[in-house]
């Protein structure tokens, strides 16, 4: 198990914004979606974020709404994104998963996390979990060893994002906008004071994420985030087109996002 905190470190030593990628568990297909994270690691992708499709996707956007409701569609459970974790763990690369909490509940908090922990996992986020009511799964997640991610806002006052900071156990994702997941054309100009503000209240390592779609946007904020995260226009690729033809094109964006943040933190 490599740990997504120690990745990102290492990402900013080399003199480089850490680049995390989501994707969707089972989207289009199991196999498919395995071979997109391994697309990922060997581009050079540091953190990957598993998606495990939840029937009820309240933060999420359009576009991995449409992917997780083809996911579950599909047939996609909970044990394939345990496959798909150990598959990609393989690569070197550290793994996380991002689903509700509903899932994680259902299945037992402590089999969960040990399930994961024993699939290459790294950690969690729960993006409907707040810390206040988390006790009880960061007891789970602390013995198998994984790191929960929490999420702070633009609107969050500094004692929540304090309890944020404080609460999260590898790092900070500041959600760089107000609203759902989905890729923007441009990044809303409070993510760095979200990150600065993240800083104050003890954050050490802060990643940005909701809307980056390419290098450029990546290597912006870069300059001032430990690393980026990018979602829906990597999944954005992978659709309405032969597998073969998305993951190229996968292929191609990963390589800009990967170039975006080199050598921005040196």
């Amino acid at each position: 198990m490599r740990k997504a905190s120690e990745a990102i470190r290492q990402a900013n030593e080399r003199g480089d914004a850490a680049i995390v990628g989501y994707l969707t568990t089972g989207y289009p297909d199991l196999e498919t979606s395995i071979e997109a994270g391994r697309v990922l690691a060997r581009a050079g992708f540091d953190v990957i974020e598993l998606g495990q499709p939840y029937s009820d996707p309240s933060m999420d956007g359009p576009t991995i709404q449409r992917a997780a409701g083809a996911a579950l569609a599909g047939g996609i459970k909970t044990a394939d994104t345990f496959k798909a974790s150990k598959a990609l763990a393989e690569q070197g690369v550290a793994v996380m998963v991002m689903t509700y909490y509903n899932l994680v509940f259902h299945m037992g908090l402590d089999t969960y996390a040990k399930k994961l922990a024993d699939a290459g996992g790294c950690g969690m986020i729960l993006p409907d979990l707040p810390p206040e009511e988390a006790a009880d799964w960061q007891k789970a997640a602390a013995a198998h060893g994984l790191e929960t991610t929490f999420l702070a806002s633009p609107s969050s006052p500094q004692h929540r994002l304090k309890k944020v900071v404080a609460s999260s156990t590898g790092w900070v994702y500041a959600a760089s906008t107000m609203g759902v997941t989905g890729a923007r054309a441009d990044i809303d100009a409070s993510a760095r004071d979200l990150v600065e503000r993240c800083r104050q209240s003890g954050a050490e390592l802060v990643n940005v994420g909701f809307g980056v779609s390419n290098g450029e946007q990546a290597r912006r904020i870069g300059m001032y985030a430990n690393g980026v995260i990018v979602g829906s226009a990597l999944i954005k690729t992978l659709m309405d087109k032969p597998a073969n033809v998305g993951l190229a094109d996968l292929k191609a964006l990963a390589e800009d996002l990967v170039d975006g943040v080199r050598g921005v933190r040196a």
